[in-house]
């Protein structure tokens, strides 16, 4: 059959080599992980004998990104006839190639018995070649020297093993960078993209961008140059990523949040209360949807009716759309504005002291979460006590959703 292949010229080099390790920084919206499952898709229906395994820190996380862009990638090129040529499995995580049994399957190293599974891998045909290491600045270096270790023995001839590692190039002092490009070698391809070299990128992701450039220049210098930086000034470290119950019973209580938006997201997120730790249950995060359409995702995505929703009490018409829904809206009540200082504080102060778990399918809030960071005066250094007006929907909601549990139950609005 033809297949349709849309590319970024940009990574040509990255496709054709045969080094054993392409690393691949770059900013947000580049491009690199989606041109790295299209070319694993089209690599593995080509090459008799080759076999992927894709690596996050935490293997749950897989289901929402790698998995997620591959199988993107073989529906776009292969349309009514993936299924003919490719057979994929949510439980556990795999996707077969039908015509030449090739696969590709997905591993965790948070932990030792993750790193374990990882050392016992076999597959029905072939050996395991190929390597994809998604953010692969959340792995350490001994996590990469035992995936490396998993690539030895003698192959067919013009086989060849390989690692790839995508990920943005958050710290400057990072072990990636002195591993891989401080130090000259000819195993080792180097790449660099950014959103501005992504030809199929949006007007509207761009304007976010210039946007970013003007209030976050340090992330800016991360997430939209690929250049290697620091995130200094997180605010939220008490933070992790695991499979968390969906059942809303299991949660002593339930709420929602929303951040209202159209060219900056319209963020809402399920929340559940349990011993004193917030979890983050499902999030809907999406730009340029009017309400009407909002609210029938919410619908489809299991926004429950019977539990009440806080959103900003700036747009009071949005909130009554919601009502007139059939959900339980409410506006937040503020004592001072949404962006006062000591207002957004005394929320941030009340979520440093308690214990935050996100479900890994919340692949926006979890983004959010890594870069939302106090602001810093350019003059001294210094950060101060406010928070980047920049991509921080989602904490929006977070703040907003939490608000009758930090208030006590004789809250009201």
């Amino acid at each position: 059959m033809n297949i349709k292949v849309q590319a970024n010229p940009i990574f040509k080099e990255c496709n054709k080599s045969k080094k054993r390790y392409i690393v691949m920084k770059g900013s947000a919206g580049s491009g690199k992980s989606v041109d790295t499952a299209q070319n694993y898709i089209l690599r593995l229906l080509k090459d008799n004998g080759r076999n992927l395994v894709c690596v996050r820190k935490s293997d749950i996380t897989n289901r929402d990104s790698t998995f997620a862009e591959l199988t993107g990638a073989i529906y776009r090129m292969f349309g009514n006839d993936a299924d003919k040529y490719w057979l994929i499995k949510q439980s556990p995580l795999s996707i077969t190639c039908r015509i030449n049994g090739n696969q590709i399957i997905f591993r965790g190293v948070n932990d030792e018995k993750q790193r374990e599974k990882l050392k016992s891998i076999t597959f029905p045909k072939g050996k395991l070649t190929d390597v994809w290491i998604e953010e692969a600045t959340e792995l350490t270096q001994a996590d990469l020297e035992i995936i490396d270790d998993r690539l030895r023995g003698e192959l067919p001839e013009g086989q060849f093993y390989q690692i790839r590692m995508t990920f943005n190039p958050v710290n400057r002092n990072h072990w990636i960078k002195k591993v891989f490009f401080d130090i000259p070698d000819d195993n080792v391809l180097c790449h660099h993209s950014t959103y501005l070299t992504n030809r199929f990128i949006d007007d509207a992701y761009r304007q976010r961008m210039e946007r970013r450039k003007q209030v976050d220049p340090e992330g800016y210098t991360i997430y939209g140059l690929g250049e290697w930086g620091e995130i200094g000034g997180l605010i939220l470290h008490n933070w992790d990523v695991k499979d968390i119950s969906q059942n809303l019973d299991d949660y002593d209580g339930v709420s929602i949040g929303q951040d209202f938006g159209f060219n900056h997201a319209n963020a809402i997120l399920l929340l559940g209360w349990k011993d004193g730790d917030i979890y983050i249950l499902r999030e809907i995060y999406v730009f340029e949807k009017d309400t009407t359409e909002i609210i029938e995702m919410a619908l489809n995505g299991d926004i429950p009716k019977n539990k009440v929703m806080w959103c900003d009490s700036a747009e009071p018409d949005r909130i009554k759309m919601w009502k007139n829904a059939g959900f339980l809206a409410k506006p937040v009540k503020k004592t001072k504005h949404a962006k006062d200082k000591s207002y957004v504080n005394g929320q941030i102060d009340w979520l440093k002291q308690r214990k935050i778990h996100v479900h890994p399918s919340c692949v926006n809030t979890i983004k959010e979460l890594q870069q939302w960071k106090w602001q810093k005066d350019e003059k001294t250094g210094e950060y101060l006590d406010m928070p980047v007006d920049f991509q921080d929907d989602a904490m929006a909601s977070l703040r907003y959703g939490v608000e009758s549990w930090r208030k006590g139950s004789s809250w009201v609005t």
